[in-house]
C-alpha cells in the first residue's frame, strides 16, 4: 500500500512534465514571437491571432508561398540586413537577441501562417 501511494504523490510532478512536453515546438515559436521580452514580432507584424498589431513590417500570411524555401525565412529572422541592408528588423540570430533553438521555433510557428 506504500508504494502505491507513493506512486501517487509523484503523479502531480509527471503530470506537468507530460504538459510541457505536451507544448508542440509550433506553441512554443508562437509563444516566443507573441513575448514582447522575446520576439516581439507583434511590435511590427500582423499575426493572425495577435493582438495590438504593428504596421511597420508586412503583415505574416502566406509564409510558405513567400518563402517556399524554410531555410531563407529563417536566414531573414536571423539577420534581415543580409538581404535588404536597409531592414529596420532587428537581426535577431547576429546580435544574439534570440538563441539559435528560440529562432528554430518561430520558424516553425511562422510557417504555419
Amino acid at each position: 500500500m506504500a508504494i502505491a501511494l507513493g506512486s501517487l504523490a509523484l503523479a502531480p510532478a509527471s503530470n506537468a512534465v507530460a504538459a510541457e512536453a505536451g507544448n508542440s515546438v509550433i506553441e512554443q515559436g508562437k509563444e516566443i514571437a507573441f513575448n514582447r521580452k522575446k520576439g516581439n514580432c507583434l511590435a511590427c507584424h500582423q499575426i493572425e491571432g495577435g493582438s495590438l498589431p504593428g504596421n511597420i513590417g508586412p503583415p505574416l500570411v502566406a509564409m510558405k508561398a513567400r518563402f517556399p524555401d524554410k531555410a531563407k525565412l529563417r536566414a531573414q529572422i536571423w539577420d534581415a540586413t543580409r538581404n535588404n541592408p536597409n531592414s529596420i528588423m532587428p537581426p535577431f540570430g547576429r546580435h544574439k537577441i534570440l538563441s539559435e533553438d528560440e529562432i528554430d521555433k518561430i520558424v516553425e510557428f511562422i510557417y504555419t501562417l
